[in-house]
C-alpha cells in the first residue's frame, strides 16, 4: 500500500467513524514504541549449539529491524531461572534442557542480546516472570535452586509452584533478582507481564491460609478482605521493584503488560470499568494496574489487548478507548499490546494501527509474539515495513525521568576517507551517565528545503556510531544534513546541520 492508498484509507474509516477522535498527528509519527516479545518458553532455544542460536538471534533481530521494531522484550527468567549468569538462580531449561546445567560453550544470552540490541539501537527489555517457579508439574529443581533452600516461600496451585505473593521473603528475592540484574547488565527496562496472583481455576482456591493468618489476620485485615490483602501484596512488589531500580539505574525503566481488562463495568460499584465480560485484573489476578500508573510505580503500561474488534466480551475498540481514558499519569506511558495472529486472522491490521494512533495517550504498540512477525503471518511483515513502520520512529522520551536534551554533536564534518565520503562528530558520550548522548539521529534536506526534525521521512540514519557514510554521486546536488543527539530518556537537542555535495 502506497502512502496515497494509506490516507485515502484513513479518510474513509474516519468517515464511517471507526476513530472516536481526530487525529492527535501525522499518518507516520516520528514518537512510537514499536516492541515485540521474544519467548523462551516455546522451546525454541532449548538445546540449541551455541554458535547456531547466536546466529538465529541475529537472523531474528535483523528480521525485526526490518519491519521497524525498535525494541526488544526478552524472556531471561521464566521459572525462577535464567538466560544469563545469574547470582542467585540456576540456569534456565528453556536454554540447556537441563535446569543449572551451564551453556556448553560458555556464554550470557543476555548480555550477547543487550549488545546486539543495541548495535541496532533497539532497546532491551529484561522480561522477568516475578512469582513462578515451575509449571506443568515441572519438579525437577536444580540444587541451586531457590525452591530447595527454602521451600517453605512456595505454594502449588493448578500444577504450578509459585512464590507466595504474601511473604516478605518473596518480594525480598524477587527484588535481588531485579537488583542483580540492573546493577550488571545494560538493560533499558525490566519487564514483567500478567502473572501475578495465578490465573483461577473454579472450585481451587489459592492457599494462601498461612501468610494470610500470619501476615493478614495478624496485621489487621478481617477474613472478608482477603482480595485487598492479596492486592497489597503485589502492590509491595511493584512499589518495591521500582525502588530497588531507581537505586541502581535510576535511567532504567520499569514496565508491566497486564491482562486486557483491569475490571468490568459490572464489577465495579460507580461503572467505572469496562463495557466487557471476562478476567480481571483487579478481582482475579489482583494486580491494581491504575494504580501503579497513578503513583508513578511504573513508567510504562502495556494492556494485551489480544481480542478482535467488535469481539463480544471483549471488544478491542472498547478496551483500547478505556485504558486510554484512565491512563491519567503524564510520565507512565501506554502502548498497546497487539495479537498478531488473531489480529492477521481477522484481518484488522489496519483498523487497529490506524485506531490506536488516533488516541492522545498511547504512544505505541507490542507485537505477540516475535514469531508471528518473523514468519510473517499473512503478510504482517511486509504491513509493517512498507505501511506503518514505513518510516524510522524514536521511542518517545521519558521525561518523567528527566526533560533535559543532552549537548549537541561537536565539529560535525564531511571528510573524504578510505571507506568513502564520511559524515563524522564528535559527542561526550558514557554508559555511567545516562543524560549523555545515547545515540544520533541523521536526517537529510533538499538544499533549500525548511528542515523539519518532526518529519520521519527526513531520517537517513539512527546509529550509535559518530559516523555516517554518505551517498556520493557525483557531486553536483546540494544537500543539508542534520545530526541531532539523543540520551537514554530519549530526549533529542535541536542538532547541528552541515551542507555537502553529493
Amino acid at each position: 500500500m502506497n502512502l496515497k492508498n494509506y490516507l485515502f484509507l484513513l479518510v474513509l474509516l474516519l468517515a464511517a467513524g471507526v476513530r472516536a477522535q481526530a487525529p492527535s498527528g501525522n499518518a507516520y509519527p516520528k514518537r512510537e514504541f514499536r516492541a515485540a516479545w521474544i519467548q523462551a518458553v516455546n522451546g525454541q532455544f532449548r538445546g540449541v549449539p551455541t554458535e547456531r542460536l547466536k546466529q538465529t538471534l541475529i537472523s531474528q533481530l535483523n528480521s525485526l529491524q526490518g519491519a521497524g521494531i525498535n525494541a526488544i522484550i526478552f524472556q531471561v527468567r521464566p521459572e525462577a531461572d535464567a538466560l544469563y549468569a545469574s547470582q542467585h538462580e540456576p540456569w534456565s531449561r528453556f536454554l540447556t534442557g537441563t535446569q543449572g546445567q551451564m551453556p556448553s560453550p560458555m556464554w550470557d544470552p543476555m548480555q550477547f542480546m543487550i549488545e546486539e540490541c543495541h548495535k541496532r539501537n533497539m532497546e532491551f527489555h529484561a522480561w522477568l516472570n516475578p512469582y513462578r517457579a515451575s509449571t506443568g508439574g515441572y519438579t525437577r529443581f536444580a540444587d541451586s535452586h531457590i525452591y530447595n533452600k527454602h521451600p517453605e516461600w512456595f505454594v502449588t496451585y493448578n500444577k504450578q509452584i509459585l512464590f507466595d505473593p504474601g511473604l516478605p521473603e518473596s518480594r525480598q528475592f524477587i527484588c535481588r533478582v531485579v537488583r542483580d540484574i540492573v546493577s550488571r547488565y545494560d538493560v533499558d527496562a525490566i519487564h514483567m507481564d500478567d502473572y501475578f496472583y495465578p490465573y483461577p481455576v473454579a472450585g481451587m482456591p489459592f492457599p494462601d491460609d498461612n501468610s494470610f493468618q500470619k501476615y493478614g489476620l495478624n496485621k489487621g485485615y478481617k477474613a472478608s478482605q482477603r482480595a485487598d490483602w492479596r492486592r497489597e501484596n503485589v502492590n509491595k512488589l511493584i512499589r518495591e521493584i521500582k525502588r530497588t531500580i531507581l537505586l541502581s539505574k535510576p535511567w532504567v525503566r520499569f514496565g508491566i503488560s497486564p491482562f486486557g481488562i483491569y475490571r468490568n463495568k459490572k464489577s465495579t460499584p460507580d461503572g467505572s470499568g469496562s463495557n466487557t465480560n471476562g478476567l480481571q485484573n483487579y478481582d482475579d489476578l489482583y494486580a491494581d494496574v491504575t494504580r501503579w500508573v497513578k503513583e508513578g510505580w511504573i513508567d510504562y503500561n502495556i494492556p494485551q489487548i489480544y481480542w478482535e474488534i467488535g469481539h463480544p466480551a471483549a471488544d478491542y475498540i472498547t478496551l483500547i478507548q478505556w485504558w486510554n481514558k484512565n491512563a491519567t499519569r503524564e510520565g507512565t506511558h501506554l502502548y498497546i499490546g497487539q495479537n498478531v495472529a488473531r489480529t492477521m486472522k481477522a484481518d484488522q491490521l489496519t483498523r487497529k494501527m490506524l485506531y490506536e494512533r488516533s488516541l492522545s495517550k498511547v504512544k505505541g504498540n507490542c507485537f505477540w509474539p516475535a514469531n508471528e512477525i518473523l514468519w510473517n503471518n499473512k503478510g504482517v511483515a511486509d504491513s509493517l515495513k512498507q505501511n506503518y513502520h514505513r518510516y524510522p520512529a524514536l521511542i518517545p522520551a521519558y521525561t518523567h525521568l528527566h526533560n533535559r536534551a543532552p549537548q549537541e554533536v561537536k565539529k560535525l564534518k564531511a571528510e573524504w576517507t578510505a571507506q568513502g565520503y564520511m559524515l563524522h562528530w564528535e559527542a561526550e558520550q558514557s554508559k555511567t551517565n545516562p543524560e549523555l548522548a545515547s545515540y544520533f539521529v541523521i536526517y537529510r534536506f533538499e538544499n533549500k528545503e525548511s528542515v523539519n526534525l518532526d518529519d520521519p521521512s527526513k531520517i537517513v540514519a539512527v546509529t550509535r556510531e559518530t559516523n555516517y557514510l554518505l551517498p556520493y554521486d557525483d557531486g553536483k546536488r546540494k544537500y543539508r544534513y542534520v545530526v541531532t543527539a539523543v540520551d537514554r530518556f530519549h530526549n533529542e537537542n535541536q542538532g547541528k546541520s552541515k551542507k555537502v555535495k553529493l
